[in-house]
């Protein structure tokens, strides 16, 4: 399947880190927004979403979006946002909260939590001007086509559909949907996703205080995760 969990967390990475941009015109005035993909992150404390993606094999996994609790970072409204991915070997959820503020749509913290262990780690999220340079140009190869009614699973949803420049993925969003408003998307080498259910009392996976990353902690947790594999 296209997308692993890992780069499910970069996708998020992707819509949510960049600003909106707006076109100059003399003067410094800005005349005109232009429609930005970055805006269809909506959050809402204990509403969620549950997704179902099909991969062009064929392969269907789940994963799961949701906003668990607001917190002020350096003066920016912001949000923790748990992801969850079912591991393909496992069977298991694999979840991960990423601290994203609103204002900016920029990602903070992120803290994951190994299957078999309870205790989680707060990675670092020391992002390079470069890497923040090419996220914002992957924002700006989109384009808004227009608004569209769209059934998936979960309902009919009225949707902003968002288009990449290449023609290569399509994203049908809707501010009814938190937190990445996202209802369905479609790749053209067959990767699709669409909205199964949404909730409004979103369960946490990720509690209690986490430790800071350290490689041997790491390292122990993958042995633990082996050995938990092992005695299934």
């Amino acid at each position: 399947m296209k997308r692993t969990f890992a780069g499910l967390l970069v996708l998020v990475g992707c819509i949510c880190l960049s600003p909106a941009s707006n076109a100059q015109l003399g003067g410094g005035m800005s005349f005109f927004k232009k429609p930005n993909i970055g805006d269809i992150f909506h959050p809402v404390v204990g509403s969620g979403a549950t997704y179902e993606q099909t991969g062009k094999d064929g392969t269907k996994s789940t994963i799961e979006m949701a906003t668990m609790s607001r917190e002020d970072f350096d003066g920016k409204e912001a949000y923790w946002m748990e992801v969850g991915h079912v591991e393909k070997k496992s069977g298991e959820m694999n979840y991960a909260k990423i601290l994203i503020s609103r204002p900016d749509f920029e990602m903070h913290k992120m803290i994951i939590l190994m299957p078999g262990s309870a205790n989680p780690i707060e990675m670092p999220m020391n992002q390079s001007a470069k890497t923040r340079e090419r996220m914002q140009e992957n924002l700006d190869k989109w384009h808004k086509v227009g608004t569209e009614p769209v059934v998936v699973p979960a309902g009919t949803f009225v949707c902003d559909h968002w288009a990449k420049d290449d023609g290569s993925e399509d994203i049908w969003a809707s501010s009814k949907v938190s937190p990445m408003s996202l209802v369905k998307s479609s790749h053209k080498d067959g990767d699709t996703m669409i909205l199964v259910k949404t909730t409004t009392n979103a369960t946490e996976h990720i509690t209690g205080t986490p430790q800071k990353f350290d490689p041997a902690i790491m390292r122990q947790q993958i042995m633990q995760q082996m050995q938990h594999k092992k005695d299934q």
